[in-house]
C-alpha cells in the first residue's frame, strides 16, 4: 500500500492510531516521572517537572480509555464530543512546536535562548497526537450521524456543489492583522504611539541581530513583513488565484496558524484588556495596554478566520469523494 492510499484511508485506522499514540505518550510520561531525565513534557507550555509528568501519564491513559471506547460506542455521540477536549489537550502540550518555525528566523535576532531539542521532538509528537484525535473523533461523529467517515456525505446526500472559499473570511483576517502591522511599520519610521519606554519601539538591540536592525533602521520591521505573509496566506485560501497553488501546503499553514495564533491572541487580548481597564497590574513593560487589548489581540481574530478560511478552502479543494 502506497503512503498516498494509506493516509487517503484515514477513517479505518484514526481510531486505532488515537489509542496506540494514547497509550505510548501516557507510557513515556510516566517513564520520565520514574526516571528523573526530562524528556520534554509538560501541560501548558510551562509547567514541567515530576508533578506534570505524573498529570500528563494521566491525562493521557484517560484519552486512551476513550479511543479504546470510541469504535466499541460508533452510534453514541458522547465519545466523539469527549475526543475534541482531548485535541485540545494535545495542543496545549505540543503548543509551542507550532511556533518553532520562527527558529528559522534566527539570524534576525541573537541572544536567544538554545534550543531545548529534547522538549521540541515531544511537542512535535504531542501536535501529531493533536491530528490524530482529530481524525478520530471527526471519523466517529460521522460514523454516529450515518455519514460517510471520509467526506461527511454532502455531495452524497444533497448532491452539492463544492463549497466556494469564503472570501469574508480572508477580510476580516486582513483586517485583523493590520492594527498590528501599521503600528510595527508606523514604530519603524520613528512614532511612538503606544510606547511609553525609551529608546526605540519595537527593537531591542540586545536581542535583534545587525540584519535587523538595518532593516528597522530603513523603516522595515520584520514582524511587520510576517503580518503581511499571513494576509497573503488568507487571500491565497479564499481568492481564486490560490487554487493554482500547492494545497498540502496551504492547508498545513493554513491550519498551523489557526492553532498557533487563535489561543495565543485570546490570551493577549483578555490579558491587555484586564490591564486596560486596571483590572489586573500586569502588562507588557513599556507598552500602552491598549497596544496588547488592540494590537496583539487582533492574532485572535486573525487565527479564528484563518480557521475558517482554511476549513473552507479544503473543502471547496476537496476531491470528489470515492466511497460513498
Amino acid at each position: 500500500m502506497t503512503w498516498r492510499r494509506f493516509t487517503a484511508t484515514w477513517p479505518s485506522w484514526a481510531e486505532r492510531a488515537a489509542l496506540w499514540w494514547s497509550v505510548l505518550y501516557a507510557a513515556g510520561a510516566a517513564l520520565a516521572a520514574l526516571t528523573g531525565p526530562a524528556y520534554g513534557y509538560a501541560l501548558l507550555g510551562k509547567g514541567v517537572g515530576t508533578a506534570a509528568e505524573w498529570a500528563a501519564a494521566g491525562l493521557y491513559a484517560a484519552a486512551a480509555a476513550l479511543a479504546y471506547a470510541l469504535p466499541r460506542r460508533p452510534d453514541r455521540a458522547w465519545p466523539a464530543r469527549l475526543a475534541w477536549p482531548v485535541v485540545a489537550l494535545c495542543l496545549t502540550s505540543g503548543f509551542a512546536f507550532l511556533f518553532s518555525p520562527v527558529h528559522l528566523l534566527s539570524f534576525l535576532g541573537r541572544n536567544q535562548p538554545p534550543m531545548d531539542w529534547a522538549a521540541w521532538a515531544n511537542q512535535g509528537v504531542a501536535v501529531a497526537g493533536a491530528v490524530l484525535w482529530s481524525c478520530a473523533a471527526l471519523a466517529h461523529r460521522r460514523r454516529a450521524r450515518g455519514l460517510c467517515p471520509y467526506c461527511g456525505g454532502r455531495e452524497a446526500v444533497h448532491g452539492a456543489a463544492p463549497a466556494e472559499p469564503r472570501t469574508a473570511a480572508g477580510l476580516v483576517a486582513i483586517a485583523a492583522l493590520a492594527p498590528y502591522a501599521t503600528m510595527k511599520t508606523a514604530w519603524a519610521l520613528g512614532a511612538t504611539v503606544g510606547y511609553t519606554g525609551e529608546g526605540k519601539p519595537g527593537m531591542d538591540p540586545r536581542y535583534t541581530s545587525d540584519l535587523g536592525i538595518r532593516l528597522y533602521e530603513h523603516g522595515v520591521d520584520v514582524t511587520a513583513l510576517l503580518a503581511l505573509v499571513g494576509m497573503t496566506l488568507a487571500l491565497a485560501l479564499t481568492r481564486p488565484w490560490g487554487r493554482a497553488l500547492p494545497r498540502l501546503p496551504l492547508l498545513a499553514l493554513g491550519w498551523a496558524g489557526t492553532g498557533a495564533l487563535a489561543p495565543f491572541g485570546l490570551f493577549l487580548a483578555v490579558m491587555g484588556a484586564l490591564t486596560w481597564t486596571g483590572v489586573i497590574d500586569v502588562g507588557i513593560a513599556d507598552h500602552a495596554p491598549w497596544v496588547v487589548a488592540v494590537a496583539y489581540g487582533g492574532f485572535c481574530v486573525y487565527g479564528l478566520a484563518l480557521g475558517r478560511a482554511t476549513r473552507a478552502y479544503q473543502r471547496a479543494t476537496r476531491r470528489t469523494c470515492a466511497h460513498c
